[in-house]
């Protein structure tokens, strides 16, 4: 979350919300949930834009329903590595499918390669989207902001399963002390 601070700044006040240094994975649903919730209470027009992980969006996705109910026009950005941490790639996960052993060679952190996070939205009649490339995350960012600005919607970008992370400039952004 503190290299989300560094990737994605936020330039005024109380428009953003975070779990903080080594926080909770899995709040941001509900964190823009409530965030939706209050704008249209106010009668804002201002969209909430929720980025998480595969992972993170694995605890409490189902929360879409609830966005689904309160016709909340919530943009969320699932980072999809197929996995906590590092993820595993397609043709891993096929090998050891056809070893019929998986409970013995999956990794505990791995998840389900190229998972369709997207069709959980437009199970909600919301807006999913598929994206590998940088030109389809465009595209994808582009029609949930300008062409469908009042849908929910769900961009599901997949990302290379073993990327690592951006080098920090300040040690403490990434080391814990315990």
């Amino acid at each position: 979350m503190d290299i989300g601070r560094t990737m994605l700044p936020n330039y005024l006040p109380r428009h953003r919300l975070d779990a903080g240094s080594f926080g909770t994975m899995g709040v941001g649903l509900g964190f823009a949930i409530a965030a939706a919730v209050w704008l249209k209470h106010i009668g804002s027009n201002k969209r909430v834009v929720c980025v998480e992980g595969d992972s993170a969006f694995g605890f409490s996705g189902m929360e879409l329903e609830t966005v689904h109910r309160y016709n909340l026009p919530i943009l969320f950005v699932v980072v999809n590595n197929n996995g906590i941490g590092t993820g595993i790639g397609d043709d891993f996960y096929t090998a050891v499918k056809e070893s019929k052993q998986e409970e013995l060679q999956l990794p505990v952190v791995a998840l389900s390669p190229s998972a369709r996070y997207d069709k959980i939205m437009e199970a909600f009649h919301g807006k999913g989207y598929y994206v590998n490339t940088p030109e389809e995350l465009e595209k994808a960012l582009d029609s949930c902001l300008n062409v469908h600005p009042t849908t929910q919607s769900l961009i599901n970008v997949m990302i290379n399963p073993s990327s690592d992370r951006k080098k920090q400039d300040f040690f403490w952004l990434t080391r814990s002390k315990m």
